[in-house]
């Protein structure tokens, strides 16, 4: 029946994974958006998407496949490249903001997780994972979240943020050559995530999660050693 199937361990393992990945994805979008608005481009600011509202950012789509396979996408921010002065050079900073947001955000949870007083912060909360309060899970998965979502983004592959940073050392003729192709590597990233699904080889989970859980751990064992 359909209350057996929303258990409330399945609505708790929503709320902590749902909270992380609307913050994540709405400040990547955004500093994809404020950088573009910066270097010339209006074109974000003009949509409303320069805004902390989630719904801006929320793709359907992408949202589900973060909750069901720990990875997806926002909705992409608008960006005219032919309004930067130097279009390559803008879009590629433009398309570094967002992995970098996401970094800077990581550093600062960690922080305020290990600044908490136990139960819910803390070194110890770690070894007790499945113990520790609300509050604590959800600032470690929007950690790890974190930083998992800007190596996701930073893998040279159309139409991921690190595609875009390595094509703007390309000349000219090829650059926007590689561009228009830019939309058929979302299709070719939801294959590889489905076929993750359907056969247990989640290959961009292997490629992103070792080094967010390694970071989130030295982060918080360098913070640690600082404040305590």
């Amino acid at each position: 029946m359909l209350q057996d199937f929303f258990t409330m361990d399945l609505l708790f393992d929503i709320v902590i994974i749902a909270i992380p990945a609307l913050i994540c994805i709405t400040v990547h979008e955004l500093a994809h958006g404020f950088v573009a608005y910066r270097l010339g481009d209006d074109t974000a600011k003009n949509m409303g998407r320069l805004t902390l509202n989630p719904i801006k950012h929320i793709d359907p789509i992408g949202l589900a496949m973060i909750l069901v396979i720990g990875f997806g996408w926002a909705k992409p921010v608008p960006v005219n490249m032919a309004n930067f002065k130097n279009p390559k050079a803008g879009m590629a900073l433009t398309a570094l903001a967002g992995p970098l947001s996401n970094i800077t955000l990581a550093f600062i949870v960690i922080l305020i997780f290990i600044l908490l007083p136990s139960p819910h912060g803390g070194l110890g909360v770690l070894y007790r994972f499945t113990e520790a309060s609300i509050l604590s899970q959800i600032i470690i998965r929007m950690a790890i979240l974190n930083v998992a979502l800007a190596i996701f983004n930073m893998l040279p592959m159309p139409p991921l943020d690190g595609s875009k940073i390595l094509f703007s050392v390309l000349p000219e003729n090829l650059y926007y050559k590689l561009m228009r192709y830019e939309r058929y590597g979302m299709i070719v990233l939801l294959a590889i995530m489905l076929l993750g699904t359907f056969t247990g080889i989640n290959i961009i989970g292997n490629i992103v999660s070792a080094p967010a859980n390694s970071f989130f751990i030295h982060v918080s064992l360098f913070f640690d050693s600082l404040f305590f």
